[in-house]
């Protein structure tokens, strides 16, 4: 299983470099599995597709402002940080731009912060630890100073538009703790939650912090040889009860986010059954996994040869989902976070 067989061509101009003025203003692609057949419509409809025997799982974490910009000491040079992962007080992992100037013991200032930093350790893949030194507690300067962390194929600074910290979280945002936002959730409103729950879906929510494992490059040619790091998550006795019921009275689960159907299957028993639990997700999705917990996925449309589109091939099956994915650059649907959508059913 190459990497190249999860590779499609993609107009640069598709890629949505801004969110659209309304959040349920996207269209979507949406993909039978079981007639083999799509149609194009608008995510203002999803309700239309949804009943009241369904389950829907939201992924409600809450991305933090975890890019800052510093410079180098005493060079002066510039610096940006993307923080994945708290190491232990104060001492962070993160990928770095330029990395290779920053070498273990380089020192770094963030102007006007009250906070500066020591590289102490260098890691592979451009990752390294960084130790802070701050007169108040990190999280606070963090929040302070940091940007929304944008990915890389968003081809503008973050501070061009005010609108990111807000259009870059979900609505239903609360557990803090992740460097990206789970996508597929950024087109929800409160009116269309309001409308799938007077249908009578269940609606109910779980928590997987995004970290760099979501986004990580496959650098492998063979997918199997690939491990998506772990990423922590939870799961409440309330949410698995809700979910097991509406699956054995026949109702559906409908993940939304690779990120949810992640933590779900990470929880999923060899019965089938969703366990309640908190840990990380350690799970590798790839063709040929047999999905015990979801049965319908919305998702946004994901990077060429990444560990997402994996992910919904190994849901849809790998021809099927490309040809879907053909059909969509065709029809100039816009893509990656501030995209549009597919619901896999």
């Amino acid at each position: 299983m190459q990497i190249s067989d999860f590779d499609y061509e993609l107009p640069e101009e598709l890629i949505a470099q801004h969110p659209l003025t309304e959040r349920d203003a996207s269209r979507m692609l949406i993909v039978n599995r079981s007639s083999r057949s799509w149609r194009d419509s608008y995510f203002k409809l999803l309700p239309d597709e949804l009943t009241s025997e369904d389950v829907l799982v939201l992924n409600n974490t809450r991305v933090f402002p975890a890019r800052l910009n510093g410079r180098r000491v005493p060079s002066g040079g510039s610096v940006e940080l993307l923080l994945l992962r708290e190491v232990e007080d104060n001492t962070w992992e993160a990928l770095t731009r330029p990395g290779r100037r920053l070498r273990t013991g380089s020192e770094i200032e963030f102007d006007d912060a009250g906070l500066s930093a020591r590289v102490i350790a260098s890691q592979q893949n451009g990752i390294r630890t960084i130790k802070f030194r701050s007169a108040e507690r990190l999280e606070d300067l963090i929040d302070r100073i940091g940007e929304p962390p944008l990915p890389p194929y968003i081809k503008r600074q973050a501070g061009e538009s005010k609108r990111d910290a807000d259009r870059y979280q979900t609505i239903y945002a609360k557990q803090r703790g992740s460097i990206a936002a789970p996508t597929a959730g950024l087109h929800f409103t409160s009116t269309i939650l309001k409308q799938l729950a007077e249908k009578g879906v269940r609606l109910v929510e779980l928590t997987l912090h995004v970290g760099y494992g979501t986004f990580e490059p496959i650098r492998v040619q063979n997918v199997l040889e690939h491990r998506v790091a772990a990423e922590w998550f939870s799961i409440s006795e309330e949410v698995a009860g809700t979910i097991n019921e509406a699956r054995k009275a026949g109702g559906r689960v409908i993940a939304v986010g690779t990120t949810t159907a992640r933590a779900l299957e990470s929880a999923a028993g060899a019965d089938g059954r969703l366990n309640p639990q908190s840990g990380f997700a350690a799970l590798t999705i790839f063709p040929g996994y047999n999905f015990q917990v979801v049965d319908a996925l919305l998702t946004n449309f994901h990077l060429p040869r990444s560990s997402l589109l994996v992910l919904v091939c190994a849901f849809a099956g790998a021809e099927f989902m490309l040809e879907a994915y053909r059909h969509a650059m065709q029809a100039r649907y816009r893509v990656y976070s501030y995209g549009d959508c597919m619901l896999i059913l």
